[in-house]
């Protein structure tokens, strides 16, 4: 066949054999272009960082949640970035100020030191975990009868920890040891004595 006369595809500039020979090593090699995405894609989802994510199951707030997770996050970040759970706050990031207290199992942890690798099989609770519907729980409800807000930065930190030091340890028997229980807890605003006065209110209420 003379190329010449091949459907015109001389005058376009594109024999019928150079068409169908293109089409060919397009349907070569496009497969394989496509199968080098899919492993590149899925490369870069197994590894960030040459860091192999790890599955994290766990029930926050009462919710099933599955996460694939750098192993170097921390529960913090993880609740806040990932999870949209902003009540927790981020303070000093070094575990001094209590802001970013939360309860794994019922018990309070700082997230900000704790690897979200570790809860996986625990119940996590975080502030907006707290209240049943639109109940708040006692220690809620006293901080906002006393006062015990100020800013709020620190807020859901210290319900969070006197919540999980009176259902673990049991009532303090005075004040000065409300504060020293609570003594892992900073607020910038000073407003400790109403912090006091709802603790020592709440705890009445969750005997």
């Amino acid at each position: 066949m003379n190329e010449e006369n091949d459907g015109g595809g001389a005058r376009s500039g594109v024999s019928r054999r150079n068409f169908v020979g293109g089409s060919l090593v397009a349907a070569t090699v496009a497969p394989l272009l496509t199968g080098q995405a899919e492993t590149a894609e899925a490369a870069s989802a197994a590894t960030v960082d040459g860091v192999t994510p790890v599955t994290v199951r766990a029930a926050v707030n009462g919710d099933p949640v599955t996460l694939r997770v750098d192993p170097r996050a921390t529960l913090l970040d993880t609740l806040r970035e990932r999870l949209d759970l902003k009540g927790t706050k981020k303070g000093c990031d070094r575990g001094q100020c209590g802001a970013c207290t939360v309860h794994i199992d019922g018990r309070r942890v700082l997230s900000c030191l704790t690897l979200a690798a570790t809860a996986s099989g625990h119940q996590v609770t975080t502030i907006e975990g707290l209240a049943d519907g639109d109940r708040l729980h006692p220690m809620q409800q006293a901080f906002v009868d006393h006062d015990g807000l100020q800013c709020g930065f620190c807020t859901p930190g210290q319900i969070m920890s006197a919540v999980a030091m009176v259902d673990n340890e049991g009532p303090a028997r005075s004040d000065d040891e409300i504060r020293e229980r609570m003594s892992g807890n900073i607020c910038r605003c000073s407003a400790y004595p109403r912090i006091v006065d709802a603790i020592r209110e709440a705890q009445q209420v969750m005997r």
